[in-house]
């Protein structure tokens, strides 16, 4: 196959939701019908002792959420497609944020009952700031929930983006009768199953009295009644428009049901975007270049607690990666050689050969990468846009016990290189801070800790407003700052400036009293 043809077939994307809106059982569906699972396992149900496959951490079994982003890779119709399953929890959000930055395209999962919430409308503002083309999922028709009609408004002023429903609900809750695919114009019957996929029968013709065969006359007369207002309220789909990030296509259904989901992929695998060039400092880079590009988006520590193995995740941007060719670390300005890059099925991984412009594979990492490292083909390239964000939520952390003290500095090393928090370093008294956007981001440290490197830690609470990264033309200035906030002042972990304002109205004064500082509040400036 040629090379540019391998490169078009990928498609890219992740699954974004607010938590519980059925992100991780979707994603599990789209792995069934991809072939790549077998048999779906009941993401909270005891009877059948498997938990979702993108959901391995023992944590995320226990808690029943994600809480790090998983990369899983099948085929399907001639197509090569990457998912990344993001956390929905705002704790971390930051992991999402980034993993946006790697993605062509995403799918929106918004449950029927509760509409759109809070964490899906922040996620949608960085997909309509990175221009990235949007399909909702209205999940959950098997429950009672808004009308669908009320929905589409919700969606349109929430997310500032216009829609055009691509299938529609027939009835829902225990009326659920199933979906009209108007895109592919077919009438898809619901039968409740986990386990099997619903026939559909082809249906150019609504308003044939074929369709009262299979469904009730009223629900029939309704539905011709709501495919008529579509028609005349919503613009007619173009793809174009679509790919430009100005309208999201809207499926209905029920993951957990496997209702609805094919439908999704099908048109998904049809519509969405091949890579995309990416913009970096120094130029824009074009995926169907012959040099191999990539970046490191995500750092997962102990994907195999067995080696204590570390694993950089890259995006390819443009090119073909081979194994054992050799690469340029930009940062390190070094030569490397990757003897087992890996791709991954949630924590399966396999060695692969070679990898595409579009694909995300996992290289082994002994503390070489940090995220937004760039690896290239010998070109001097820099990806930017995958900042750290000023933690809001402060502890000092505590060794519990001193016989583990390697333990613990190694897995707060390495928890942090994940940037699912960050670590400063308190110049006054030498005491480790960790800083987070979410208190649940403590809880999940000290658990994999304990449960990953065998270190107990504890916390002692800090009370501060936001950490922010210090810079300024004027040395002597910068100095005086530093002495006289000589107990607010700290090191990152790449050893810069940080100040820990201990108040809004501390920092304001501050940023008024030293103006030639400028003060950052993401690590990227």
């Amino acid at each position: 196959m040629a090379y540019a043809e391998e490169i078009r077939r990928r498609r890219t994307f992740a699954i974004v939701s607010h938590p519980d809106a059925g992100k991780t059982t979707l994603t599990e569906k789209l792995l069934l019908f991809g072939g790549a699972i077998h048999v779906a396992g009941a993401v909270k149900s005891n009877k059948i002792k498997k938990t979702a496959t993108s959901d391995w951490m023992e944590i995320e079994k226990q808690r029943g959420i994600s809480v790090a982003t998983s990369v899983m890779a099948f085929d399907y119709a001639g197509h090569k497609i990457n998912i990344l399953d993001t956390p929905g929890h705002q704790d971390f959000a930051e992991d999402t944020f980034r993993t946006l930055t790697a993605v062509d395209s995403v799918i929106i999962v918004i449950d029927a009952a509760k509409g759109v919430e809070a964490q899906t409308r922040k996620l949608m503002e960085v997909c309509r700031m990175r221009k990235t083309p949007v399909i909702v999922f209205v999940n959950k028709l098997d429950r009672d929930g808004k009308d669908p009609f009320d929905l589409l408004d919700e969606v349109e002023e929430e997310l500032q983006i216009k829609v055009r429903p691509l299938s529609w609900p027939i009835d829902m809750g225990q009326r659920f009768k199933g979906v009209y695919n108007i895109y592919e114009k077919k009438l898809d019957i619901y039968t409740p199953s986990k386990q099997y996929v619903t026939e559909s029968i082809e249906f150019k013709d609504v308003n044939s009295t074929e369709l009262e065969k299979h469904i009730d006359a009223p629900l029939a007369v309704k539905l011709r009644e709501d495919l008529e207002l579509i028609e005349g309220v919503y613009p007619a789909f173009d793809v174009d428009t679509y790919l430009k990030g100005d309208i999201a296509p809207v499926f209905f259904g029920s993951a957990l049901n496997n209702f609805g989901v094919k439908e999704l992929l099908d048109c998904f695998v049809r519509i969405a975007p091949s890579p995309r060039p990416v913009q970096a400092l120094e130029r824009v880079v074009d995926p169907e270049e012959e040099n191999f590009t990539g970046f490191i988006f995500k750092i997962h520590a102990n994907m195999d607690p067995n080696h204590r193995s570390c694993i950089a995740f890259v995006k390819i941007c443009s090119g073909k990666f081979e194994r054992n060719a050799n690469y340029r670390h930009v940062r390190f300005d070094k030569i490397m050689r990757f003897s087992s890059p890996t791709a991954f099925m949630a924590q399966k991984k396999e060695v692969v050969d070679e990898a595409f412009a579009g694909d995300i594979i996992g290289l082994p990492d002994t503390g070489n990468f940090t995220i937004g490292d760039t690896l290239t083909a010998g070109e001097n390239l820099h990806f930017k846009g995958l900042p750290s964000f000023s933690p809001e939520m402060f502890n000092y952390i505590e060794n519990v016990d001193p016989m583990k003290a390697k333990q613990l500095n190694k897995g707060i090393e390495q928890l942090m290189d994940e940037g699912v928090a960050q670590l400063f370093t308190n110049r006054f008294n030498g005491r480790k801070i960790i800083g987070t956007v979410g208190q649940l981001q403590f809880e999940v440290i000290q658990y994999r800790l304990l449960h990953e490197y065998g270190a107990q830690c504890k916390w002692e609470p800090l009370s501060l407003y936001k950490a922010c990264w210090i810079e300024s033309g004027d040395a002597e200035m910068l100095e005086n700052f530093k002495k006289r906030k000589v107990q607010y002042m700290a090191w990152d972990k790449e050893g810069r400036d940080v100040y820990l304002a201990d108040s809004s109205y501390v920092l304001t004064m501050a940023q008024q009293d030293f103006p030639a500082i400028k003060f950052h509040f993401t690590s990227e400036f």
